[in-house]
Parts: C-alpha cells; sequence; structure tokens
C-alpha cells in the first residue's frame, strides 16, 4: 500500500480511525492519575501506588518496538485491531478489579496493548500519506496528547466524584476504565472498515523472538530498577541486581540482533545519522520533560498553595502551545529548505522554560509557572513531529514501522528513567532542604525543636501538609501563631528541592540543544520507497521540499 493508492475520504476516515486509537492509549494515562488516591483509599493500597503506573509503563514501553516490527512483518492492521481489541478488554478488567494486586496486574497487561497501539499508529500515518502530507498530520496526532493532558485529569475528577451508576458508593473511579470501550470501539470500527489490510510474504520463523525476549526481560529489568528507587536505596542489592540483569540482558540482545535477520532494532539503523540524532535528542527531552513536568504538580500545590482542580487547568495553555506549535512546523517543514533548524529552536525554547522554573519561588505566581510550561510546550511541539516526519523520509518504506515505533520507544525510555532517577532526587534531598529552611528560619529555637521532634509540620512528614487541607488544619491547631513560617519553611525546602530538579532538566536541555544541531537535512520525499539506511546521505537529493510543494 503506498501513499497513493487510497482515495482522500478513505485517508480521512483511517486518519480519524488513528487519531481515536492513539487517543485512547494518551486519555487512558491522564485520566488515571486523577482518581489513584481514590482507587488507593477504595482498595487499601497506598503501599503499591506507584506500581500501577510502573507496571503500564515498563510493559508499554518493552513492547512499542516489538508491536512495530510485526507490523512491518505481517501488515498493520492485525495489529492495530488487536491493540486496540486486547486495550479495551484490560480497561474493563481494570474496572472489575477487587484489589491492588489485581488493579497492578491488568494494568501491566494493558500496557502490552497500549504498546502496539503506539507503535501501529505512527506507522500507519507513514503508509498512508507521502511525507510532505506527513508534516501536516502528525501534527494532529501531537495534539491529542494535548488534548489528553487538557481534559483526563478534569474528566478522571469528575466521574471519579459524580459516576455513581452500576458502582458502589465512592467507586465512581470505575469508570474511567469502563469508558475506554466506546471510544475503543468507535476507533475499532473506522479502522475495520476503512484501512486495508497489506498481506505479507512473511512467516512466523521471520519473528525475532530471543530478540524479543531478551530485550523484554533487560529492560524490564532496568526499568523496574531504576522504579523502586524510591523506595530502595541505589546500593541496595534489590536495586543493583536488577540492573545489572538488565545490562547483561541487553548486551545478549544487541549480540542476538547482529546476528538476526529480521531485527527488531536493525543495528544498521545506528550508522544513520537522521536516526541516531533523533533517538538522541528525543532521549534527552523526554527525560527532562516528562520527567520534570512530572513534577510541576508540586510546585502549583505546594509551593504556591493552589487546589488540584486549580492546577490542573494551569496546564492548558502549555498543551495549546504544544498544538499551534506542532501545526505551525508543519506548515514550516514543507516550505524551508533547512527546516530541520526549527527542532533546535523548539529545544532553545524549552530549556528556556525548563530556567524560568528553576527562578520560582514560594512568591512567585501561578502566571510565571504557566508561563514556563508554554515556552516548554512550544519546545514540545516543535520537535516531536519534526523528528517522526523527518525519520520516516530518511527510511526505506518497509523500515517505517520499525522506526516509528523506535523513536517513541526511546522517548519512553527517557521518560521512564528521568522518573525513577529525579523522583529518588525528590525523596532524598526534600528532608534535607526541608529541615536547612527550618534551621534558617526566624523562628525560636524551642519551636524549631518541636518540630524536630516530630509534630505535624516536622520535615519528615511535613511536605504531605501542604496537599492536604485537613493535614493543614491539625498543623494549625498544633503550631498556632507559628503556623505561617513554619508552612513557609516547608514550602521553602520544597521549592528549593524541586529547584534542584528543573536545573537538571536544564543541564538535560543543554545537551540535547548541541545533539539537534548535527541534525542533517531530509528532503520530504513524496510517496516513492527511500533507500535502504546506510552510512552517508540518507536520502539522495531528488523531489527536494521546494518542488514538492
Amino acid at each position: 500500500m503506498s501513499a497513493g493508492d487510497l482515495a482522500k475520504r478513505t485517508k480521512v476516515l483511517v486518519t480519524i480511525g488513528a487519531m481515536l486509537s492513539l487517543l485512547l492509549a494518551a486519555l487512558d494515562q491522564t485520566i488515571v492519575s486523577t482518581a489513584m488516591p481514590r482507587i488507593i483509599a477504595s482498595l487499601n493500597g497506598f503501599d503499591r501506588y506507584a506500581w500501577v503506573a510502573t507496571g503500564y509503563l515498563v510493559t508499554s514501553t518493552v513492547m512499542t518496538p516489538i508491536g512495530g516490527k510485526l507490523g512491518d512483518l505481517f501488515g498493520r492492521k492485525p495489529f492495530l485491531i488487536a491493540g486496540m481489541v486486547g486495550f479495551m478488554a484490560m480497561s474493563w478488567l481494570c474496572g472489575f478489579s477487587q484489589d491492588m494486586n489485581q488493579l497492578i496486574a491488568f494494568r501491566a497487561l494493558q500496557g502490552i496493548f497500549g504498546g502496539v497501539l503506539f507503535a501501529s499508529v505512527f506507522t500507519v500515518v507513514g503508509d498512508i500519506y507521502a511525507p510532505t502530507e506527513r508534516a501536516r498530520i502528525v501534527p494532529l496526532f501531537t495534539g491529542m496528547f494535548g488534548l489528553a493532558a487538557i481534559f483526563g485529569p478534569t474528566a478522571g475528577g469528575w466521574i471519579t466524584d459524580h459516576v455513581t451508576l452500576f458502582v458502589s458508593n465512592g467507586e465512581g473511579w470505575r469508570w474511567i476504565f469502563y469508558l475506554n470501550v466506546p471510544v475503543g470501539i468507535l476507533a475499532l470500527l473506522f479502522i475495520g472498515l476503512y484501512l486495508p489490510y497489506v498481506r505479507s510474504s512473511a512467516h512466523l520463523h521471520d519473528i525475532d523472538l530471543w530478540g524479543a525476549l531478551t530485550m523484554a526481560a533487560g529492560l524490564g529489568a532496568i526499568l523496574v530498577g531504576l522504579s523502586i528507587t524510591n523506595t530502595h536505596a541505589w546500593t541496595s542489592a534489590p536495586v543493583l541486581g536488577l540492573l545489572a540483569a538488565g545490562l547483561i540482558l541487553m548486551a545478549v540482545f544487541f549480540v542476538v540482533e547482529h546476528f538476526e535477520p529480521e531485527p527488531i532494532i536493525p543495528l544498521s539503523m545506528f550508522r544513520n545519522r537522521v536516526y541516531v540524532v533523533s533517538t538522541l535528542v528525543g532521549v534527552l527531552m523526554a527525560f527532562a520533560m516528562f520527567g520534570s513536568l512530572f513534577f510541576v504538580q508540586l510546585v502549583y500545590q505546594g509551593v504556591l498553595g493552589q487546589t488540584a482542580t486549580s492546577s490542573g487547568a494551569f496546564f492548558t495553555p502549555m498543551m495549546l502551545g504544544v498544538f499551534l506549535m506542532s501545526a505551525t512546523t508543519g506548515q514550516l517543514m514543507v516550505r524551508l529548505k533547512n527546516y530541520q533548524f526549527i527542532g533546535t529552536a523548539g529545544v532553545a525554547l524549552a530549556g528556556l522554560g525548563f530556567f524560568l522554573l528553576t527562578r520560582i519561588t514560594v512568591d512567585s505566581s501561578p502566571a510565571q509557572v504557566t508561563g514556563a510550561l508554554v515556552l516548554i510546550g512550544a519546545g514540545m511541539g516543535a520537535t516531536m513531529p519534526l523528528y517522526q516526519t523527518a525519520l520516516q523520509s530518511a527510511v526505506d518504506v518497509k523500515l517505517l514501522g520499525v522506526v516509528s515505533s523506535n523513536i517513541q520507544f526511546w522517548r519512553n525510555v527517557g521518560g521512564t528513567v528521568a522518573t525513577a532517577i529525579l523522583g529518588s532526587i525528590l525523596v532524598t534531598r526534600l528532608p534535607v532542604n526541608i529541615h536547612d529552611a527550618i534551621a534558617s528560619s526566624t523562628l525560636p529555637a524551642a519551636v524549631k525543636q518541636r518540630i524536630e521532634s516530630g509534630v505535624a509540620g516536622s520535615s519528615a512528614n511535613g511536605p504531605q501538609q501542604l496537599f492536604s487541607p485537613t493535614g493543614q488544619a491539625q498543623l494549625h491547631q498544633q503550631l498556632g501563631p507559628f503556623y505561617s513560617p513554619v508552612l513557609h519553611a516547608i514550602q521553602t525546602g520544597l521549592s528549593n528541592t524541586l529547584h534542584e530538579i528543573f536545573l537538571i532538566g536544564v543541564v538535560v536541555m543543554a545537551l540535547a540543544l548541541v545533539a539537534s544541531v548535527f541534525m542533517p537535512y531530509v528532503p520530504l520525499r513524496s510517496g516513492r520507497p527511500g533507500p535502504p539506511m546506510v552510512e552517508g546521505s540518507p536520502v539522495p537529493e531528488e523531489e527536494p521540499v521546494a518542488a514538492a510543494v
């Protein structure tokens, strides 16, 4: 199936189905996060809170490149349909979970099908659109992440609080999983009816089974090892054992891939500068953005004292920045010869946004945080579709599934590693910074000693008071006239800790900026297959952008 084989109406309907599929997977992540406090209260699982997210993230990350390769071998349609059916089935089972262990298991299984969806959706775009068209279409898919980030948290909160149909009181959260089903059915109809199935000559023995097993085991061990650093020391036996086992298995994986005729990750891709730069920038930006932005809610609610509902609304301008800049980038890519430097400008914008976040203090306004987030959103919007589209133009058509899933895969790896590492820094540094802030305050020595000896505002559990009206009331009752300066000291300690995290984001963005400069120019071809990935120029100088336009 080439870009010119489908009628315009069919392309539109397939695109709608693919966008709904992506929205299904993206919305599920944002909508669940809002309901998690109610879920752990209902299922009595605070001690396993993080594993609901970790289980999904690990399995979806590992499955993304595998799903992309299988789609290359056997066609996109069966895997896109299987991904949606499996995702809906696991969503339904998540809603029926009776304890946290069941929910964690079903979410991990759901992540497998979510990885197939992420791998297949962007590849379908590469299949049915020529590169000059993709530059305009990919931003629409990027916008799905924006819609999910804008509406997901609000919808999750409203459903959890108000929907009681067929569920017990206080268990409205189950409907955030049930509602995936009608969205998935609608997407399934569009894909099933209008996406052509292209038969493949591949056979089951073409599947890189050993590569899939060693990569899944290796990456799974590394990601789980990093994820448990919130509760285990970096030098503990579980962490070191998992990381060592993961690195050994990944070394075995690369040996397997060297001899595999149909590898999940062809090692020849690392000889292509477009792939290397796109991957490196993607990993670094994901580390900075998805890792650091995970903690921005702590700024709004903990440092600035905003409510959860209002803090969710402050992210809307950021997502609008993502969408508008994505659309603008798509238009500029087909008009500018050296469009690759739009990515450099985007990285610089995001880096400036992170620098502004390091300047936020207890006395800052929410508007200052929102302004920094708008810059970060604009940077994301400029880079994500650009590198995705350029990479698809730099490879042979038979590798579209591999490169499309790979770039998403490496972004997921960067975000997962960042969340684990920066989360560990938060847990380690926060008590120290709160202690220092209280010690340097003007509070009487007797009050400081009382705080350190274990009242509600102690450095050990003080941060929790910032997110609970009940906790703040207890703190007020215990400290009386000293409540305000103690609360200010706790907020200052949290602010200083977040400064350290955002400063790491600035450094990582600086590395991404340097890497982006080495991105070569890739002419956006029409619908003809490209050359194999070899050393040197990734695409011959034919059909330049100006001619295509």
